[in-house]
Formats: structure tokens, sequence, C-alpha cells
């Protein structure tokens, strides 16, 4: 296993590319992010967002370049990438909770068989999260019951209950009906202001002016442009990035 290393940021990329047999999904991204920054990823359908976000975790695999994650390689090894994982919480589209168990249950399953953490300890930490997130009232009740709104806050939940140093959204509000968008970019917004290590795709723009520290255009597999909020929606600097823009503003 990979020891830490000294580093001045939580994630590293160097020349990440990633195929899926002839489609080359990211062509050689370098990216660099500080612990407590903000990155929101934009760019059209089919770009190469969410494969990113996948590769920090290993949800999907990189074939060249290294990728760093607070001061270890994240290599092909399993011991390695459940102690990245470890670090990192992911909340996707679609909530994916057991349908099964309580809202309560969802959240201490990964704590108590990966952490080792007691039952008690456990259930502490998550309705710590629940009362942050505005549904510890909830807890007793299945995911069905539960609004989509609802669901995907119990999803941020149960992604901090692990205790992770580093926050992945993929879209998480694009499966939402409109009212309950944003009661989720709320939970987002708080845990921003909180100091976390954020990196969220997402097509809210509201969201990305008002929380982003930066921003990050990607387009067939490259990062075209990236700069803080104010500089990117205001004066972009690629033609790539005003036409997008031009598009969904």
């Amino acid at each position: 296993m990979e020891e830490k290393q000294e580093n001045n940021f939580i994630v590293s990329c160097r020349n990440v590319h990633k195929w899926y047999g002839n489609f080359e999904a990211l062509k050689g991204v370098d990216l660099d992010v500080k612990a407590g920054e903000v990155i929101v990823i934009i760019g059209p359908s089919g770009s190469g967002k969410s494969t990113l976000i996948r590769c920090l975790n290993h949800l999907e695999q990189h074939e060249e370049g290294t990728i760093i994650i607070d001061g270890i390689e994240l290599t092909h090894d399993i011991r390695n990438i459940q102690e990245i994982r470890s670090e990192i919480g992911i909340v996707f589209q679609s909530f994916n909770l057991f349908p099964h168990m309580t809202v309560m249950d969802n959240l201490t399953l990964a704590p108590i068989n990966v952490r080792r953490w007691t039952r008690e300890e456990s259930e502490r930490i998550a309705e710590s999260w629940l009362r942050r997130v505005g549904i510890y009232d909830q807890a007793a009740k299945y995911p069905g019951q539960l609004s989509g709104g609802q669901q995907q806050r119990v999803a941020i939940a149960r992604a901090l209950t692990m205790q992770p140093k580093i926050l992945l959204f993929d879209e998480p509000t694009s499966a939402l009906d409109p009212e309950m968008i944003k009661e989720v970019l709320d939970v987002m917004k708080d845990l921003a202001t909180a100091g976390y290590t954020i990196l969220a795709v997402t097509h809210e723009m509201s969201f990305a002016r008002e929380v982003a520290d930066r921003i990050i255009f990607i387009e067939a597999g490259k990062i075209v442009e990236q700069n803080s909020p104010a500089q990117f929606f205001n004066n972009p600097q690629h033609e790539r990035t005003r036409h997008f823009l031009s598009q969904i503003l």
C-alpha cells in the first residue's frame, strides 16, 4: 500500500486518461484541489464530467496517469482502493438507498461494517447528520415513504456519516422535481460554507455562482477552462465556453 506523502493538494490528477473501448472519455486531465475548496464541474452531456468524478474513488478505473487522494496514490490494489474510498463520500443522481432498510439503518450500515464502529456510536453520528439535513423525524421510515428531495438528503447524510474528507456530487438534483431541488441545494450550500472539500457535477448555475471557489468546464474529455465564478461567467476566455454558457443561461 502506498504511504502518505506531503502534498499541498487533497486531490491531484496528472495526465489522467480513461477509455471505454475505442472511445476516450478522459484525455489527459490535470487537476489540483486544495482542502476546503469547492469545485463545480460543468460541460455538455458526454463530456467526461461524471467519469472524472467516478475515477476519483475507482468506481471507474483510469488507464493512464496518476490520481492522488490526500497524499495516497490510487492504484488497483483493493486495500489501497478501500483506504481512499474511506476518505470520500459520493452522492449520485439516483439515491441508491436500500429500500428494505430504514433511514437510520441505511446510514449506519457502512460505519458498522467498514469503520467497525459500534451501533451506538454509528447511530449517534447518523442522528447528528439527519438533524443537520433536516430529516431526523424520518429516521424510522423506509425510503419509499419519503419524497425524492428527502431521499437525496438521506443519501447526503449517509455519505457524511462516514466522516469523509472529500464529498463528490454527481448531478445530485437532476432526478428531482423542481420544487425539491432547493432543499438539496440548501444542504450542499451549508456543507460548502462549513469547509468541506467538494467536487460537484451540476447544472445548477445559481449554486455554482454562489458557492464555488472555482468552476471547471470540460468538453470532449478535456478541461477547456477553469476560473472563479465571477471571471467564468462574466469574462469566459474560450469560445467554446462562451457558446456553452449562451445555451444554458
